[in-house]
């Protein structure tokens, strides 16, 4: 069986839980020896950090598409069907997996779009920058062209692709080729957006989910946005749970901390969908009753300059601390130091960092709205707004050593049937099923 998958970042390159789950379902994938052709925009990722039998094709130096570039020049310059026309912002980090994007008004003109798309680099066909910045609604159209020449130049059966910023290109792929294809959602802009969704990622989301033959969702939960948000029929779509790499360097038996305090972490963007704000409101009333405790929250994001200023209101700069963006390394270090994991998100699809905090045995406190929760029975879980609730629950398991093991080993009973193999293999159930048809 040969698959042409289509992804918008492999680690290194991440920005959350997209480019690690694409990595373990890809690899599971060729172990199960599916032949994989693994499509992204840059050379960012690279393949060194897949199966050495994955074949990796870097969009922007796709050699055969330099044959349908002038079609992409020709349709470029017209207005986009996502929009009026081709638009850009001043938002500092336009991304899929931020709050809002506010300021998408400013209009580029035609000339403008194609000077800068034909000022291309010497290696590149089309000057991907395959980030999440300013132009990543340009960057998407760009993917989206590359599209017709994979189609017609490349050989697999069928086609699966990874979040909306690859919906684009995989519809034109289907349209030349014939091939099924399946949309794996990983999140929506309902997530990511819940009060200000974005009218082009939700109208771009949609034409991918009806357009696909089969739709993969990472949740029931997402299964059941995709129901009531973009009136999907049910029986179109599948679950299939993500899993967690389990090779941690479990440092945690190496690290000693230089302080008496209890570590309570938030690990994730600061972004609306993540709740920061909760984590910190919750934090004010934890640090009412108790003084033993220090709160750390490790990521970026556009809420930062608000959670910063909130907690310079709530006096408590000696007790919160921010760590910005961790690497791996770092992320190992700050798992090994805590004593509870927080994740108050408002929307959650899946959320893989409650369970990489347990493979360290750092218990977990987890909203309500999140698919997570459907695996790890035994974790305690919070409605993200409750943060009398929250804090409760926080300080009942600082307080009870005990308590803290029994919910570790509970929820790692609990973790025992999800890997990467075993979503591979369910992937692979759904891409037979769908070739037989």
């Amino acid at each position: 069986m040969k698959v042409l998958m289509l992804g918008w970042e492999l680690p290194p390159f991440i920005s959350g839980g997209l480019g690690p789950a694409c990595k373990g379902i890809a690899d599971s994938l060729a172990e199960n020896n599916v032949k994989l052709t693994f499509v992204i925009p840059t050379g960012r990722g690279g393949n060194s950090v897949l199966d050495s039998r994955i074949r990796v094709i870097c969009a922007d130096k796709y050699i055969p598409a330099e044959k349908y570039i002038l079609d992409f020049y020709k349709k470029y310059s017209k207005k986009n069907k996502y929009n009026s026309e081709v638009q850009s912002t001043n938002f500092r980090e336009f991304s899929p997996y931020y709050t809002s994007y506010e300021g998408l008004t400013d209009k580029k003109s035609e000339r403008d779009i194609l000077k800068k798309i034909s000022s291309q680099k010497e290696y590149s066909i089309l000057n991907f920058e395959g980030n999440y910045g300013m132009n990543l609604l340009e960057e998407v159209m760009k993917y989206s062209y590359i599209g017709k020449a994979l189609g017609k130049e490349e050989s697999f059966d069928i086609i699966h692709a990874h979040d909306w910023m690859t919906y684009p290109a995989a519809i034109s792929v289907k349209e030349v080729s014939g091939k099924p294809l399946i949309v794996h959602v990983h999140s929506t802009e309902y997530d990511r957006s819940s009060l200000r969704p974005n009218k082009n990622i939700v109208g771009i989301e949609r034409e991918g989910l009806k357009k696909a033959d089969k739709i993969i969702a990472v949740s029931f939960y997402t299964k059941n946005m995709i129901i009531s948000k973009y009136g999907i029929d049910p029986d179109k779509i599948e679950v299939v749970h993500n899993a967690v790499n389990r090779d941690t360097q479990f440092l945690r038996y190496q690290i000693r901390k230089s302080f008496d305090e209890k570590i309570v972490l938030f690990l994730g963007r600061i972004t609306q969908q993540k709740g920061p704000d909760y984590f910190l409101d919750a934090a004010v009333k934890i640090l009412n009753k108790m003084n033993n405790v220090k709160f750390v929250m490790s990521g970026s994001g556009d809420m930062f300059p608000k959670i910063v200023s909130k907690m310079a209101e709530y006096d408590i700069a000696d007790k919160f601390h921010f760590t910005g963006f961790l690497n791996d390394t770092m992320v190992e270090k700050v798992f090994a130091m805590s004593d509870v994991y927080v994740m108050p998100s408002i929307s959650e699809p899946f959320g893989l960092s409650p369970f990489e905090a347990l493979l360290y045995d750092i218990p977990v406190v987890i909203s309500e709205q999140s698919g997570a929760s459907e695996i790890l029975k035994h974790a305690p879980k919070v409605n993200f707004s409750d943060t009398d609730e929250l804090a409760a629950v926080i300080i009942k398991l600082l307080k009870d050593k005990e308590l803290r093991e029994t919910v570790v080993s509970q929820c790692k009973e609990d973790m025992q049937n999800i890997s990467w193999k075993n979503s591979a293999a369910r992937i692979m159930e759904i891409y037979s099923n769908l070739l037989e048809v």
